[in-house]
C-alpha cells in the first residue's frame, strides 16, 4: 500500500468554502470516500445568545459573504413569527425582490465564473478570449447578468450584500420611480443573456444520473420564500415550523458540519429540487419561453442543477419585472410586534436550497437560543455518495490525480456548494493498495 497527500488548495477555486475528502482504494475498490466540512463551527448559534432581537439578523447575515442576503431576510423571518409581526404587502414585495437580485447576481456567479470553464476545458473564466465571438458573448453576458442583480438588490436592499434596509417589520428605505424605471431596463436588457445561459447550460454534455430524493419550499406561484415543505418521498407538506420533527440530524465524525436525513434517507436541496418539484407553479412567461427545456424535469442529473439555476434566473427576470411595473413604493413604518417573546421558525430557499433559523426570544427582548440548518450541510452526504461512486466508475480507466481532481471537482461544482456557510480549498488524502 502506498499513500498519497494530493492539496488541491491553489486549482480549487471555482468553489465557496473550505472541505477535506479523505479517500481509500483498495483492490481496484473504493473503500471509503469521506467528505468533511471543515469551517463550520463558528459557533453563531452561540454568539447570537443574549443579544437584542433588532441587531440579531445583521448578526446572522455575516454567516456568509455570498448569500448574506439570504440568511438577512431568514432571519428577519423567524423574529417576526417570534413577536407576530405582520409585515404589509409593500414589505413581502420587496424582500421578494431582494431575493429575485441575490439570485440573479449568485447564480450567474456561479453558472459562469466556476461551472462554465470545465464546460469549455478552461481553468479560469478569466481564460476566455474576449476576441473569439461567442466567448466574447459569455463574458459580456456573465457581467451583465450579474450587474442587474447588483443593482436590482442595490434599489430595493440597500446593498447586494450585507443589506442594510430590510428589517425586522419593513424596510427602512424603498426605491424611487427613476431607480425602479433603471432596474426595468437593465432586467430587459439582460433577459435575452438569460435565454442564452439556458440555452448553453441545455447543450452541456456532462451527465451523472443517481437515484436520489428532492426537498424544497414550494409554493404556487413559484417562491423562495412562501409555501411548505415538500418532498418526493412523501405526498404531505410539512409546515415551516414542524421542520426539526422531520429533518433526521446525522453526525459526521470528520466533518463540522451535521448531515441530515428525511424518512432516514438522504436527499438534495437546491434549484434542481425546487425545479423539480415545483416547475409547474414558475412564471408564466418563462413556462413559455421555456417550454421544451422544462421537460428535461423531473431530473436526477446531478449537472441539470446548473440548467435548473438557469431556468430561475429567467423566472427572476419576469417576475421582478411584474412587481417593479405594477407597485408604487411608498414609504411606511415598521410593522410592530404583537407580542414580547415567543419561538420563531424562519425557512426559504436560498441559491443553494432550503435554508432554517429558528430563534427563541425572551420578555426582555434578547435571545434566549436559536438554531441555524443550511443547505450545503443538508447535501454533504449526497455529495459523498456522488463522489464515491463516480470515482468507482473511474476507477478501470487508471485515472491518474489530475483527472480524479477535476471529475471530483465537477461534481462538487454541481451542486454549488457554499461551505462558507456551513463552512477554500479541498485537500485530498488518497491511498491507494
Amino acid at each position: 500500500m502506498h499513500t498519497v497527500d494530493l492539496s488541491l488548495t491553489k486549482e480549487i477555486t471555482k468553489v465557496e468554502g473550505s472541505a477535506t475528502l479523505d479517500v481509500k482504494i483498495k483492490g481496484g475498490q473504493v473503500e471509503y470516500c469521506r467528505f468533511g466540512i471543515t469551517e463550520y463551527k463558528r459557533f453563531y448559534t452561540q454568539a447570537m445568545r443574549g443579544k437584542p432581537y433588532r441587531g440579531l439578523p445583521a448578526l446572522l447575515a455575516r454567516i456568509c459573504g455570498t448569500c448574506s442576503n439570504a440568511h438577512l431576510l431568514c432571519s428577519i423571518e423567524a423574529c417576526e413569527h417570534a413577536l407576530s409581526v405582520q409585515p404589509s404587502k409593500q414589505t413581502q414585495i420587496l424582500k421578494h425582490l431582494t431575493m429575485y437580485g441575490l439570485n440573479l447576481r449568485d447564480h450567474a456567479l456561479h453558472l459562469y465564473l466556476f461551472a462554465l470553464p470545465d464546460m469549455y476545458g478552461k481553468d479560469s473564466f478569466l481564460s476566455f478570449d474576449e476576441n473569439d465571438s461567442e466567448q466574447h458573448q459569455i463574458l459580456h453576458d456573465a457581467f451583465d447578468i450579474k450587474a442587474a442583480g447588483n443593482y436590482l438588490s442595490i434599489i430595493v436592499a440597500g446593498r447586494s450584500v450585507h443589506a442594510v434596509n430590510p428589517s425586522i417589520g419593513g424596510f427602512l428605505k424603498v426605491p424611487s420611480e427613476s431607480e425602479v424605471q433603471e432596474a426595468i431596463h437593465k432586467l430587459e436588457h439582460v433577459r435575452p443573456a438569460i435565454l442564452r445561459t439556458v440555452e448553453r447550460f441545455e447543450r452541456s454534455e456532462f451527465k451523472f444520473d443517481r437515484k436520489t430524493h428532492f426537498m424544497a419550499l414550494i409554493n404556487n406561484p413559484f417562491s423562495f420564500l412562501d409555501g411548505e415543505i415538500a418532498s418526493d418521498l412523501t405526498p404531505e407538506r410539512i409546515p415551516e415550523t414542524d421542520f426539526r420533527n422531520h429533518l433526521e440530524r446525522v453526525v459526521i465524525p470528520y466533518s463540522q458540519a451535521s448531515g441530515y436525513e428525511f424518512k432516514a434517507e438522504t436527499y438534495m436541496v437546491g434549484a434542481l429540487a425546487r425545479i423539480n418539484l415545483a416547475k409547474d407553479s414558475l412564471h408564466p412567461k418563462t413556462k413559455a419561453a421555456l417550454e421544451s427545456t422544462l421537460r428535461k424535469f423531473p431530473s436526477t442529473n446531478i449537472f441539470h442543477n446548473n440548467l435548473a439555476q438557469a431556468v430561475e434566473l429567467l423566472h427572476c427576470v419576469d417576475q421582478s419585472l411584474d412587481y417593479l411595473q405594477n407597485t408604487k413604493f411608498t414609504k411606511e413604518p415598521l410593522a410592530l410586534p404583537r407580542r414580547k417573546s415567543g419561538v420563531g421558525v424562519g425557512v426559504i430557499e436560498a441559491p443553494r436550497g432550503t435554508l432554517y433559523h429558528k430563534v427563541e426570544i425572551g420578555e426582555n427582548g434578547l435571545v434566549i437560543k436559536g438554531e441555524i440548518v443550511v443547505p450545503t450541510g443538508q447535501n454533504q452526504i449526497n455529495i459523498e455518495q456522488d463522489m464515491a461512486r463516480r470515482l468507482q466508475e473511474m476507477l478501470p480507466a487508471d485515472p491518474d490525480k489530475e483527472a480524479i481532481q477535476l471529475e471530483l471537482e465537477k461534481i462538487i461544482r454541481a451542486y454549488d456548494p457554499c461551505m462558507s456557510c456551513a463552512s477554500h480549498f479541498l485537500k485530498i488524502k488518497l491511498q491507494t493498495a
